[in-house]
């Protein structure tokens, strides 16, 4: 079990009349079928369907509340403010203390954040390597606004059946082609070495074949997230935790890995 203190994630509290059509038209979540026991995960894209935040949203009495974690708090409300040109919503940016537990790495996308502050959280590293597992996405590392939601993790929050949001036409038309150009995967690397963010994965069919985002140690390896050119490794499924093909990193072989590990 690795409990993770969330005490420094914005909340960024979203209120008035317009608020659920407002939040339904701007991010990917669909905002008008919430589920309560757990986060409901999503983006805000731009036009071009590239992530410009990650976000969860829960659904309060008189109030939406979007969570987003300490890097994105200004850059997502003032994404919030930009596009609230005649809604009828007010915005109100705060923190609170609380936390979430991770019992397996499936559950750093699925565990709801609770109230308080833990008494004791899990070490930095310990918190670090069931993120990198479970292909939990830190904003700019993992993704960015040069990705797409369909490339990530994010893939399996997308709901192709709500209404339109800003950035839908591009997401639904790779969606329909099912030709995504690259995909987030996992990837167990031999060797103790460290590991650096920005080394470039190969393979026999592709010299440059994507590159690494994060890694941590884990033993006697490294686990790292990477994005992998489609020619490559074609994008596992939901849950898939299957083993791909071998790479190489900086001369290194590599096993790619479904996510969660």
């Amino acid at each position: 079990m690795t409990i993770v203190d969330t005490s420094t994630w914005g909340v960024i509290s979203v209120g008035g009349g317009d608020r659920v059509r407002f939040l339904q038209g701007l991010t990917t979540v669909n905002v008008q079928a919430l589920a309560s026991d757990r986060p409901n995960w999503g983006a805000v894209l731009n036009p071009k369907g590239r992530v410009l935040s990650v976000l969860a949203i829960e659904a309060d009495a008189e109030e939406l509340r979007v969570r987003v974690a300490a890097n994105l708090v200004e850059k997502t409300h003032a994404l919030l403010e930009r596009y609230a040109v005649m809604d009828d919503v007010t915005f109100a940016v705060s923190t609170e203390p609380s936390h979430r537990v991770w019992s397996s790495p499936a559950d750093v996308w699925r565990a709801p954040f609770r109230p308080g502050a833990p008494a004791a959280a899990a070490p930095a590293d310990e918190i670090e390597r069931v993120r990198v597992r479970g292909g939990f996405l830190e904003y700019g590392r993992d993704v960015d606004e040069d990705c797409f939601p369909f490339e990530t993790p994010l893939a399996q929050f997308l709901d192709y059946e709500k209404g339109c949001y800003v950035g839908q036409e591009p997401v639904f038309r790779v969606h329909s082609q099912g030709n995504t150009a690259r995909s987030l995967c996992g990837l167990v690397v031999d060797g103790d070495a460290p590991l650096a963010a920005g080394a470039v994965i190969s393979h026999t069919s592709k010299e440059r074949a994507g590159a690494i985002t994060s890694a941590v140690r884990d033993g006697d390896r490294w686990l790292a997230l990477g994005y992998l050119h489609r020619s490559v490794w074609a994008p596992a499924g939901d849950g898939d935790e299957g083993a791909g093909p071998s790479v190489t990193i900086e001369g290194r072989r590599a096993q790619v890995h479904g996510l969660p590990f």
